[in-house]
């Protein structure tokens, strides 16, 4: 699994200048199946993005990104094991957990 750090490199207005293509990627890229979470950071200094497709998937939906390619955000992508979830999470396992009989 996947978290993408997006940290916005430029002021504000030109953010909201980019966002409705950024968001209208984004909607494309959870259609696709690319991420399964997503939001702004508090404060409004970037995002995160959360996703279990292919590293390849990833990278290629990540540079179609408006931000990525105007250079509007950098972008950071940490990869982790999920080992352990709370109850009603088990879809985000990386592994199925073993079955009983």
């Amino acid at each position: 699994m996947y978290v993408v750090s997006l940290t916005y490199r430029v002021p504000q207005e030109i953010v909201d200048f980019h966002n409705d293509a950024h968001i209208a990627w984004l909607q494309k890229a959870f259609d696709n199946g690319v991420f399964i979470a997503a939001g702004r950071k508090i404060p409004r200094t970037g995002g995160l993005l959360l996703s279990q497709a292919e590293r390849e998937t990833l990278d290629a939906s990540l540079a179609q990104d408006p931000f990525y390619f105007n250079g509007v955000a950098d972008f950071e992508v940490l990869e982790f094991h999920a080992g352990r979830v709370a109850p009603g999470f088990e879809n985000l396992l990386d592994t199925p957990p073993a079955q009983t009989t």
